[in-house]
């Protein structure tokens, strides 16, 4: 085995885990997302300007606000998770890199002071976060269920601001009954990796 981490360790995160489609009406307790937040925290990101941004999505008129904006056949499942995460990039990151690169406060006029600059690199780092996220709603023993079908525009002129790109709305649960769809294919390690 090549992998530090044990077997059923790597079955709840990687190899049994999946998109959840159903939840329980188990809650979902502030204390598990601050868990869940403090560990996925100490992810990389690039100068490490963690742009993730979370809206916990709890009252039931909040709820019904986001439902509108989602696709479909994402409505019902996000109107009955037990809890409903938007996730988005704060394009104004750069105002705490003083403060998370304290060795290089410069890189925040450096690198950063025009905003298509501090846009691109906050979706690119923000999306890079919300899959940290994802994993770690895995390692809290909870299900995530992931999803862009959604207005974006519409989603953030209700919740968020100009500063903040939505990335995704996840759900979060205990899983419900027939809650996964049949694993997907993957692509093989020859299809994917290459060496020169």
């Amino acid at each position: 085995m090549s992998l530090a981490l044990d077997a059923a360790a790597q079955d709840l995160l990687f190899r049994e885990a999946r998109t959840a489609n159903t939840f329980s009406d188990e809650p979902v307790t502030d204390e598990q997302i601050q868990a869940i937040y403090d560990l996925v925290k100490y992810g990389p990101t690039a100068f490490n300007q963690t742009p993730l941004r979370i809206t916990l999505v709890r009252s039931p008129e909040a709820r019904e606000r986001l439902v509108k904006h989602m696709a479909e056949g994402n409505r019902p499942k996000t109107a009955t998770a037990p809890l409903v995460a938007i996730l988005s990039a704060d394009n104004e990151f750069h105002e705490e890199l003083p403060a998370l690169l304290p060795h290089f406060p410069q890189a925040k006029d450096m690198f950063f002071a025009e905003r298509p600059v501090r846009e691109q690199s906050a979706i690119l780092n923000g999306a890079l976060q919300a899959a940290y996220f994802i994993v770690g709603v895995r390692a809290a023993g909870l299900a995530a269920g992931p999803m862009t079908g959604l207005d974006f525009a519409g989603l953030q002129k209700e919740f968020l601001d100009a500063d903040h790109t939505p990335l995704m709305v996840v759900n979060i649960g205990k899983p419900g009954e027939d809650a996964w769809f049949p694993r997907s294919p993957r692509l093989a390690y020859d299809e994917v990796v290459t060496t020169v």
